[in-house]
């Protein structure tokens, strides 16, 4: 049984290029009234860098200046015992987001408040350990995810950051829905990551067993989407407007997801051109929006089975546009989200 039904509603991934946190709150209450996500603000200050952003309390983590990195040279052992304390005793303090990481979620309950929005479904996001991990590196620039130990903490630090802002959501909305963004996903398999495939979904994995709402993951780049579709996500997001071929690729596996429940937000409003952005409009998305789902119908998924299991959102997070093109994204995420539903009866 599904936790909730997507009926082609729109969704936000995640950042905006605002630094007002109050007015990126109200844009995004103003336009996702059923499910809406806190916005990450990346551009108001490097603490919202979304590898920094989930840094807070990382055993040995250091910002210097605009540089993060964990300094392996100090000792750990006492950040580690209190991690794996509060990882055992499911402390989720631990996981707290303060407002200088995360200015968005501070003003969001008061945001949605103010606006009268009740959603259905509130969403929020963690970075994913792989991201995280291969990002992020130590005193001696190796990634923190080739070393045992601290890709071990990474993933239970994670676990208890994403528990943490679940339950602070479940105060706004029954329903939760928190993803982990994968960026670096797109070069999994390539000889620039030395992870193999059960490795990626053991550090997924403990991360998602945190949460009890719902749960999915979302990849701007393309990536091996058998692995990401195996795993317990019930929704997975991608960038529909580049990548709709690649995916396709992996039909199969899509009707499995399907058939278990899992939803796929079909990222079709192009995040990262803005002068694609403003060329296109609600039916031209609209097309390709069909042509995306036709290329896996041809394949033997049932046109039906994915119009009953879409959510649509921007490919990826807004953080690099301007103001007014992250709204004209909204904009058209939404009016492709209203045209469908009032063509498909959702």
């Amino acid at each position: 049984m599904r936790k909730f039904e997507p009926n082609l509603l729109p969704l936000h991934v995640g950042s905006l290029p605002h630094t007002d946190p109050q007015a990126a709150c109200e844009l995004v209450s103003k336009h996702f009234p059923h499910i809406s996500t806190w916005p990450q603000l990346p551009r108001r200050t490097f603490l919202e860098n979304m590898y920094v952003q989930f840094s807070e309390g990382f055993p040995g983590v250091v910002l210097e200046g605009e540089r993060i990195y964990v300094d392996r040279a100090k000792d750990l052992d006492p950040d580690l015992e209190r991690l794996y304390m509060a990882y055992l005793e499911n402390d989720l303090s631990y996981g707290a987001l303060g407002a200088d990481y995360a200015a968005g979620l501070a003003a969001f309950p008061q945001a949605l408040s103010a606006s009268g929005s009740q959603p259905a479904v509130v969403k929020g996001q963690v970075t994913g350990p792989i991201s995280w991990g291969l990002t992020v590196v130590d005193q001696d620039r190796r990634p923190v995810l080739y070393d045992d130990i601290l890709a071990d903490a990474l993933a239970k630090h994670l676990r208890l950051k994403a528990a943490w802002q679940e339950q602070e959501l479940r105060q706004i909305a029954p329903t939760t829905l928190v993803f982990i963004d994968e960026p670096y996903m797109s070069a999994f398999g390539s000889a620039h990551i030395s992870l193999n495939r059960e490795q990626v979904i053991i550090l997924l994995e403990e991360v998602f067993a945190g949460l009890t709402g719902l749960k999915g993951t979302h990849c701007c780049g393309n990536t091996d989407w058998s692995l990401l579709l195996s795993t317990s996500a019930e929704v997975i997001s991608f960038d529909t407007y580049s990548y709709a071929q690649a995916f396709s690729l992996y039909a199969g596996d899509v009707r499995a997801f399907l058939k278990r429940g899992g939803i796929i937000a079909w990222g079709i409003v192009p995040a990262d051109d803005e002068k694609a952005l403003m060329n296109e409009t609600v039916e031209s998305l609209i097309a390709r929006l069909h042509e995306a789902m036709n290329l896996l119908v041809r394949k033997g998924v049932s046109f039906d089975d994915l119009i009953n299991s879409s959510l649509i959102t921007p490919s990826c997070g807004l953080r690099t546009l301007s103001e007014e093109a992250a709204e004209r994204a909204f904009e058209l995420t939404v009016g492709v989200s209203e045209t469908m539903r009032e063509r498909y009866g959702a």
